[in-house]
């Protein structure tokens, strides 16, 4: 996504609007007229209401924040875009089978992540168990953090006994036990569970600031997780921010699968919220055609180097439909 002066459509603000099927609440054909809908009004001068359309919120969001500030790809000004502050990152280990497991989990330790996320849930439940031995075995809970995420692959019936079985392990939090939409059995779990636990696709739907502060009061999760393309932006991210440190909820921001482009201005986001613990960013390093990105990555450091930016020649070839 893109916003230009019409007299000088060269100079251009740069935003990602990713879409995710089967996840994001917009991944029908809505999209494309609420898309249509806001060219229109951007050219007319007229608001556009984005409330139920979290990607397009987040990617015009960034359009504008670049498109403001000089299309010089600065989304948000601190020391980080300066080169004098990092984020330290969770090292995300992928599913796959146990040996493609291991080697991810390997490396992520050899890097020097003392932050490890582990998705769970796509195999044997013993041999998940068993990676999660391994790093114990080589670092104790004070060396390396372990956060699970299970994508709502529980159920109710083996939920607790598994999340105990993390707990001895002294494995930091779970994210997403079961299946988003049941807050009634999620609540139970939260207050039931050895092992706290994080809301992550949960969040994804709930559009008013009356609907966000329901689903924290109902379920008082230990953490949420943010997607700011799911949740509705980097403003609708911070509204729940607001509400859950109001409740004494913990937080951290997550990436989702975003190319350089939206990565990069999550970051920069990221670095203005005054958070110390490792935050879910990406590196961008799953796609073969990805853009050339101003992050760095430095063992578990996420940093930005003022001397590189994104390819503005190479963005300006792109197949964009005015």
């Amino acid at each position: 996504m893109r916003v230009f002066d019409e007299n000088d459509p060269t100079h251009f603000g740069i935003g990602e609007a990713a879409v995710f099927p089967g996840l994001s609440p917009e991944a029908d054909d809505r999209f494309f007229y609420k898309l249509m809908e806001l060219q229109a009004n951007v050219r007319l001068g007229q608001a556009t209401d984005l409330e139920k359309f979290p990607s397009l919120q987040c990617g015009f969001e960034q359009a504008i924040r670049d498109f403001a500030a000089g299309c010089s790809g600065i989304y948000f000004d601190s020391p980080f875009v300066e080169g004098n502050q990092e984020i330290a990152i969770n090292g995300l280990v992928w599913m796959g089978n146990f040996e493609e497991m291991l080697t991810r989990l390997e490396a992520k330790l050899d890097q020097g992540f003392s932050c490890i996320k582990i998705k769970i849930g796509a195999i044997d439940w013993q041999k998940e168990i068993d990676l999660i031995e391994y790093i114990r075995k080589r670092y104790s809970r004070d060396v390396v953090e372990i956060r699970v995420d299970a994508n709502g692959a529980f159920t109710m019936e083996n939920a607790l006994a598994r999340m105990q079985r993390l707990a001895d392990l002294g494995v930091h939090s779970i994210e997403q036990p079961i299946r988003q939409g049941t807050p009634e059995l999620m609540r139970f779990l939260c207050e039931a569970s050895p092992l706290p636990i994080a809301l992550d696709e949960e969040l994804i739907g709930h559009f008013t600031t009356d609907s966000k502060r329901e689903l924290l009061d109902a379920i008082r999760p230990a953490y949420i997780v943010l997607k700011p393309t799911l949740v509705g932006g980097f403003s609708g991210a911070q509204k729940w921010i607001s509400l859950a440190e109001e409740r004494k909820i913990g937080w951290w921001v997550t990436s989702s699968l975003e190319s350089n482009i939206g990565l990069n201005a999550l970051a920069q986001w990221v670095a203005t919220l005054d958070t110390h613990i490792p935050q879910g960013l990406g590196t961008g390093a799953l796609y073969t055609n990805n853009f050339t990105s101003p992050l760095e990555l430095k063992g578990q450091f996420l940093s930005y180097n003022p001397a590189r930016c994104l390819d503005r020649e190479a963005l300006n070839t792109l197949d964009w439909r005015e």
